[in-house]
């Protein structure tokens, strides 16, 4: 079972030694990431145990060359950080965390925030994509002139992971899909790795894979489907919807994609899953503010890692998301299917196509809810009460226990802002005239002995799909919701879930309203605490801008 999960790996000496999916808290690895002599990005390579895994440094010619096929996967993660490796010291797998939290749920709310600006897409790493798209675009209206190539997935909605693939789909007449034409094509023009491109002819929906040869970025090209446009059309619209979305989905994608989860053919879920996964529990969330930007991300992760973890019955519930969401009974969404079908084990009813079943090829579905289950337990834990007895805990990352970025993501980033990022503004800081400032904080002061606070924003340089991203600061006074909040996390949709085939938020009992109450009442007292906000070591990066606050 374990080997199963990913939580084993042979030894050399033919001995099996169990792992976590995380770095042990004992250990000193799971600190702010920046150790001064010792950079991140900078470090040498990396050998994983199991795996026979070598990563090379960053070097201004090529990328770091790719030993396997998941840049993110964290298999063997813990042997790297705790072994004897030298040249591994310094990095922690937190690249983000660059500043002591506050306790308890508010730091992991601070800390996912964090998180989202590091790993959200920057200029140069879209830049290097959009060169991707050019090149195979120009060998396919070198075929045919009158082809139609669009964007689709999550290069189109911003929502990409540094290693995500980019969805292509040509739009063409012809008598039979040209797969071989166009894949023959891409080999003489050794836009691909000779051994990375496949034509996969008889999947549901035929597709051309291949791995750019010189930015190794991952390529799907479909033919003539309509659906995967209009899907990326839906997201942005619910990303509007639910500002806290995007960051929701971020660490949700992570999360699944270093457990080598995120992939539909292995068994796992893929990213259209998820967030409609995403858009459902927040649908039947039945906070009032979680339409809003005032609300605690990370009780909301917390809640979403113990409904799909915990409480959802998958054996007997549906998910819909159409006209305000519900859940729906599998036995009567088989009424109406063909004779001898039945829903799958993670049952999606697709809002685009109600007849498709989004999930259906998700065959490892309890693999996935044994990984949330996994991640409730442990956040749960690092954020109670008695956690600030853990030793140093003022130090320690609360996201990094379920969550790490390996050395080989983040020296192939670095060696993406090396070949296409502004030489003059590599740490990714915004700049921002002092009337945009007063225009987004309304409070720069004159008084420059003013105390200074770390302003946490979605960089203004970001992609327009991604401009609608939401702008959260870190603020202890700006979480609605107490380390308190979390002892009674469970959403509105988890007792439900085996009930009436369609049962809406708007039917479900008022139990938001008081228990929102209770935990505002909590906060104010919490509030009453000095927090101070330490200006991250490593420099501003990730996006962040410091200003002045009264």
């Amino acid at each position: 079972d374990l080997e199963e999960r990913g939580m084993s790996a042979p030894m050399g000496d033919g001995e099996l030694t169990v792992q976590g999916d995380f770095i042990p808290l004992e250990t000193n690895s799971n600190h702010n990431s920046r150790v001064v002599g010792t950079g991140g990005v900078g470090g040498g390579g990396q050998q994983q145990h199991g795996s026979g895994v070598a990563v090379s440094g960053v070097t201004d010619g090529q990328p770091p060359k790719r030993k396997r096929d998941n840049k993110a996967s964290t298999f063997g993660f813990s042997v790297i950080l705790n072994g004897d490796n030298k040249e591994y010291v310094g990095y922690t797998g937190t690249p983000w965390k660059e500043r002591n939290y506050s306790e308890g749920i508010i730091g992991l709310h601070e800390e996912i925030i964090d998180f989202y600006n590091y790993i959200s897409p920057r200029p140069e790493e879209e830049k290097m994509r959009l060169e991707v798209v050019d090149r195979i675009k120009e060998v396919i209206h070198d075929l045919w002139p009158s082809a139609e190539v669009e964007v689709f997935g999550s290069f189109s909605t911003g929502l990409y992971l540094p290693t995500s693939d980019i969805d292509l789909v040509v739009f063409g007449k012809w008598e039979s899909l040209p797969l071989w034409t166009l894949e023959e094509a891409l080999r003489k023009k050794n836009v691909a790795d000779e051994n990375s491109i496949k034509v996969l002819d008889k999947a549901t929906v035929p597709i051309i894979k291949l791995t750019d040869s010189y930015t190794e970025v991952k390529v799907d090209i479909s033919f003539n489907v309509t659906s995967g446009v209009k899907a990326a059309r839906l997201i942005k619209e619910f990303k509007e919807k639910y500002p806290v979305l995007p960051y929701l989905v971020l660490v949700l994608k992570q999360f699944l994609l270093q457990r080598d989860l995120n992939e539909v053919f292995t068994g796992g879920i893929g990213s259209y899953s998820l967030f409609l996964m995403a858009v459902s529990f927040l649908q039947l969330h039945y906070r009032e503010d979680v339409f809003g930007l005032n609300i605690n991300i990370g009780v909301l992760l917390i809640e979403f890692f113990e409904l799909y973890g915990r409480n959802f019955n998958y054996l007997k519930t549906g998910i819909r998301i159409k006209d305000g969401g519900c859940y729906v009974a599998k036995d009567e969404v088989q009424k109406n299917m063909l004779d001898g079908y039945r829903p799958s084990m993670l049952y999606i009813e697709d809002p685009l196509q109600p007849d498709n079943d989004v999930g259906r090829s998700s065959y490892g579905a309890m693999q996935v809810k044994q990984a949330f289950d996994y991640a409730y337990v442990v956040l749960s834990h690092a954020v109670s009460p008695i956690a600030k007895f853990y030793p140093n805990n003022e130090s320690e990352s609360i996201l990094g226990r379920i969550i790490r970025v390996t050395q080989e993501v983040d020296d192939y980033r670095e060696w993406i802002r090396k070949k296409w990022g502004s030489p003059l503004n590599k740490n990714e800081v915004t700049l921002f005239e002092s009337q945009q400032l007063d225009e987004r904080n309304n409070n720069v002061p004159d008084d420059d002995n003013d105390p200074v606070v770390a302003v946490l924003s979605t960089p203004l340089s970001k992609t327009s799909s991604n401009s609608s991203s939401p702008s959260l600061r870190s603020s202890p006074s700006s979480s609605p919701l107490s380390p308190s909040s979390t002892s009674s996390t469970s959403t509105s949709s988890d007792g439900d879930s085996d009930s009436t085939p369609c049962k809406t938020a708007k039917q479900q009992p008022s139990r938001g309203s008081s228990a929102h109450r209770e935990k505002s009442a909590a906060v104010s007292n919490h509030r009453t605490q000095s927090h101070t906000t330490s200006t991250p070591p490593g420099g501003n990066k990730g996006g962040k801008v410091l200003t002045a606050s009264h």
